[in-house]
């Protein structure tokens, strides 16, 4: 976790928020949480939160996510070598359809699919290192699984999951021929922060605790422990000293080094849901106490949730518009506010020019995961970004579904035949903040207005059932990808 010297200015706490006269719950508070707590919300959902109080609403997409039941296993997610009849077609064909299921799982799951892809920029594997797609389906099938549940029990889950054994070579770690891959990222990355409050003698000992988990009956099948290759001598890990083993190292870890795991959970967590910026104030007021409730609650991960998005911190103004989008995080928000449609071979499109634009579904960079918000964007990602929104509009259109943009503007602007009213209520719908000038809008306005003569705008003959009225909501919508307000949320 990185404490930055820029001021994040906002100066709310933790106190929970509770709407006032100069202090309302708002329809942008509501997409704000859903921008951040998920992929975006639909017009009826938005509407549904509005008439809930923030700690009702909270309550419901945390509790909603923490309850649904992991995806269904596919019939080859726990295949050894042996039950495949052709492993290199069967393999990626099976690692496309996982693909795709998760991109379903993303757009579809409101928070479960949100918290999901932040765990797995957390405990990250990459497919490229192991290319076995049983374990590709195990890995996220443990990261659903615990996602809401007990931070400890999810560190302890990981270790020993077949995917992470290969990817961090627990696989190879054995008593006569260590490897310490595993321990320093298990401090670095995954519990402590980088140079944490560990030393190189803690990551050698953690690395002979790690020991044994190096068989399997054949290729593929579960991994798992044998006393012949575990190191059983003594070893002093964090002070401690003893013959321990997994079990033991992940108790002294979390007994020993209990404000330095909260805190860099807490901080990396704040990071994603709120701001990437953690000034002093930040540190103090916010991290700090989460990172108290989260070791007064034995590290359930469901009340250190719940205090931050209830919090006049996470709903204060200067928290709207302060995160770069994702290329996820685009079109899926895209998608869910508009209530357009998706199957499965708009996903297909979608993911693989994600993956063009910097975020393909399990492969981050290296183990380190997406750096996010600045990194997303450049030179080439940022008119990719503009292109992925085109091709998902031009895809609608071309395949019937174009009076789908028509009906949209006049939801969101009931119904209005003013062009400057429906250009700005579009843009607001997609954005956190407002444009930066006035001129932004009326630039905006022309694009929308197209080649209809301005005439038929001032005597109210045009309206958006107009048969040009989908294509000029499309031109909108595409210049719309292109205002930096919308790579924000």
């Amino acid at each position: 976790m990185e404490i930055v010297t820029t001021p994040s200015c906002n100066a709310s706490t933790l106190t929970p928020y509770i709407p006032s006269g100069g202090n309302p719950w708002t329809l942008q508070k509501v997409k704000h949480t859903y921008r951040r707590l998920a992929f975006g919300g639909s017009i009826d959902e938005m509407d549904a939160a509005l008439a809930q109080t923030p700690d009702q609403f909270i309550d419901f997409l945390v509790d909603t996510a923490a309850n649904l039941t992991p995806t269904p296993a596919p019939s080859w997610g726990y295949f050894s070598i042996n039950d495949f009849t052709n492993f290199d077609v069967q393999n990626n064909e099976n690692r496309d359809a996982w693909a795709l299921q998760t991109a379903n799982d993303f757009i579809s799951e409101k928070m479960r699919g949100r918290l999901t892809f932040f765990w797995m920029n957390h405990f990250v594997t990459e497919y490229e290192s192991y290319g076995y797609s049983p374990y590709m389906f195990q890995y996220y099938n443990a990261i659903q699984i615990h996602a809401f549940g007990n931070f400890k029990d999810f560190v302890h889950a990981i270790g020993i999951n077949n995917t992470m054994l290969v990817y961090l070579n627990g696989f190879e770690n054995t008593n006569v021929n260590p490897n310490e891959n595993y321990a320093r990222e298990l401090f670095e990355l995954f519990t402590l922060g980088e140079d944490n409050n560990y030393t190189q003698s803690d990551i050698i000992n953690a690395s002979r605790a790690l020991t044994g988990y190096n068989h399997w009956d054949e290729p593929g099948a579960q991994i798992y422990f044998d006393a012949i290759t575990f190191d059983a001598g003594e070893k002093t890990i964090f002070g401690q000293t003893g013959a321990w083993g997994y079990d033991e190292l992940i108790d002294i870890l979390f007994e020993q080094r209990a404000p330095e795991i909260a805190n860099h959970i807490c901080g990396k967590l704040y990071q994603y849901f709120v701001s990437p910026a953690i000034d002093d104030f930040v540190q103090t007021n916010i991290i700090s106490q989460l990172a108290q409730t989260f070791i007064d609650e034995e590290w359930d991960l469901i009340p250190v949730l719940k205090q931050l998005f209830k919090s006049e911190h996470f709903y204060d103004e200067k928290a709207l518009g302060v995160i770069i989008k994702s290329p996820y995080d685009v079109i899926n928000t895209y998608i869910n506010e508009a209530s357009f449609l998706y199957n499965d071979e708009i996903l297909e499109g979608i993911i693989y020019f994600a993956g063009l634009i910097g975020q393909t579904i399990f492969d981050p960079p290296d183990v380190s995961g997406w750096q996010r918000d600045e990194t997303w964007i450049n030179g080439s990602t940022l008119t990719g970004r503009w292109q992925l929104l085109e091709f998902y509009n031009y895809y609608l259109f071309e395949n019937g579904e174009n009076f789908t943009f028509a009906d949209f503007a006049r939801e969101v602007s009931n119904d209005s035949n003013d062009p400057a009213y429906i250009t700005q209520t579009i843009i607001e719908h997609f954005t956190s903040k407002e444009l930066h000038t006035a001129s932004d809008y009326t630039v905006a306005t022309d694009i929308f207005k197209w080649e209809v003569p301005q005439n038929y705008y001032d005597n109210g003959t045009w309206s958006l059932s107009w048969d040009s009225a989908p294509y000029q909501v499309i031109l909108l919508l595409n210049h719309l990808a292109r205002i930096p307000e919308f790579q924000l949320k």
